[in-house]
């Protein structure tokens, strides 16, 4: 990912003398593989950084991993390479060909000159000091220290020396660019291209054949919407890309009472795009994006309990989300898995409870409970803890929070899915909670993105609040 002067390798054309990265802690036990991705330009360990990572690597933490598997990277470099350290090891010796630096370990002294009033044996400056040595001891070639830790890179820059945020990790560089998962065709969609659609009808859906310069823009599963005054509206979605030609599949409308999913109906169109989404069988894989009260979870909750308990097309619900505290953590937590999930999950009892009420309809307060049990018979909540090496088969899997999920940590859930089971990942990137991770390298900007295009996943970014006037007007002025 290093290929352009965003990321810290720079432009793979660079002329002059190869770079040299000094690498802080986080870095490491952020991305193992950081190591393997400045192209052509060294890296610097400095001995500090060796001693912390050795401190963090007991433990069952993410951070704990990440430190054991970079203690297990380097461990294979020295051993396949061995020899004079001083001169460096070939970084693409354990087959990372696009790494073509070299790797330098800090094997002796290196003096420098920080102002007296930096704590000596802080070792945030130590690493400063080993950057400030080899920017003296090599004048021609630039010296870059990287660091998650802002206030490293303000010290460091303060002190005149360059550094930069690990940039790798990002799958993006603005937040503004993620893939929405709708797109308003032109005004002059109709006009410029009405010779050359074609259209049939299949069901209850119409299906248009179109050409011409939007179809560019398109991706399979993506939503369009033509919306103008005296015309008629289209709401479809993208089925087929084939050459300069896409078929558009018109949608169920789910605002009509008829086509209510567990009484509930959508409020806005991307509401409608996200039912339609979530109650399609070919989907396997959805994520929502969207600020609070647009409707994720409620949406999420209707879809699944429709087709346990109606279409029985799975056989339950598992609910799982981040554990990420938004203050003071208040300690351990008593109970089963479940009932320490529990504090955790107050959106989910939130929803049912809105979910149950509106299914009871006149049933009295003996149904109403009635309903209330079958619902939670069927709805499991996990923890993520506890999701390496499981499989599921035939559930309606949901993640929540996963804004606070790294790309690892998504991954290991989403590959938990065994046939017939589809997951739903849910999020609020303006929510992060989790050190070190931005809109950027969020795991959800992270599966939106790859998950873009393919045939059985879809996104939609919800962009309307339909909670209350007070939470819309909060989420827009504080």
């Amino acid at each position: 990912m290093a290929s352009s002067r965003r990321r810290n390798g720079g432009k793979s054309t660079h002329t002059g003398p190869a770079r040299l990265f000094v690498l802080d802690t986080n870095v490491l036990l952020h991305d193992p593989m950081s190591l393997f991705r400045f192209e052509e330009h060294d890296i610097f360990l400095p001995m500090i950084v060796l001693e912390e990572l050795d401190a963090h690597k007991k433990g069952m933490t993410e951070v704990a991993r990440n430190g054991r598997q970079t203690s297990r990277t380097l461990d294979a470099l020295v051993a396949q390479q061995g020899g004079d350290m001083t001169k460096g090891l070939k970084l693409s010796a354990t087959g990372h060909q696009s790494a073509r630096g070299l790797l330098f370990f800090q094997t002796e002294p290196l003096d420098n000159a920080l102002p007296s009033s930096l704590p000596q044996g802080k070792a945030d400056n130590q690493i400063l000091g080993v950057v400030h040595a080899l920017r003296e001891h090599h004048p021609q070639r630039e010296v870059i220290l990287v660091s998650k830790d802002i206030n490293m890179r303000v010290k460091a820059r303060a002190l005149g020396l360059n550094a930069e945020d690990y940039q790798n990790d990002k799958t993006l560089d603005d937040g503004e660019l993620l893939y929405a998962g709708a797109l308003a065709l032109p005004q002059d969609f109709w006009t410029r291209q009405s010779k050359t659609i074609e259209s049939w009808q299949s069901g209850s859906h119409t299906f248009y054949r179109v050409s011409g310069p939007a179809v560019g823009q398109f991706y399979i599963n993506q939503f369009v919407y033509f919306e103008a005054p005296g015309e008629p509206s289209l709401y479809a979605r993208v089925t087929e890309i084939r050459d300069k030609t896409a078929v558009l599949k018109t949608l169920k409308d789910f605002t009509h009472l008829k086509n209510a999913v567990w009484g509930v109906t959508s409020r806005n169109r991307e509401q409608n795009f996200a039912l339609n989404l979530l109650m399609d069988p070919e989907i396997d894989f959805v994520t929502l994006a969207g600020t609070a009260g647009t409707g994720k979870t409620l949406m999420a909750l209707a879809s699944g309990l429709t087709q346990v308990l109606d279409d029985r097309r799975y056989t339950e619900i598992i609910m799982t989300r981040a554990t990420v505290s938004v203050g003071e953590d208040i300690g351990f937590l008593p109970g089963t898995e479940e009932e320490k999930m529990g504090p955790w999950m107050g959106a989910l009892d939130d929803n049912l409870e809105f979910l149950a009420k509106g299914d009871g309809g006149n049933a009295g307060e003996w149904g109403r409970a009635a309903t209330n049990e079958l619902i939670r018979s069927r709805i499991k909540v996990k923890s993520m803890n506890f999701m390496r090496g499981r499989t599921f088969m035939n559930k309606y899997v949901i993640i929540d929070e996963a804004q606070n999920l790294t790309p690892k940590q998504m991954k290991t859930l989403i590959t938990r899915a065994g046939p017939g089971t589809k997951i739903i990942c849910m999020g609020n990137l303006a929510q992060i909670d989790t050190p070190y991770l931005t809109e950027g390298s969020s795991g959800l900007t992270f599966a939106v993105d790859r998950f873009k295009g393919w045939p059985h996943g879809g996104h939609i970014t919800l962009a309307r609040g339909e909670r209350s006037r007070l939470a819309d007007f909060a989420s827009e002025v504080l």
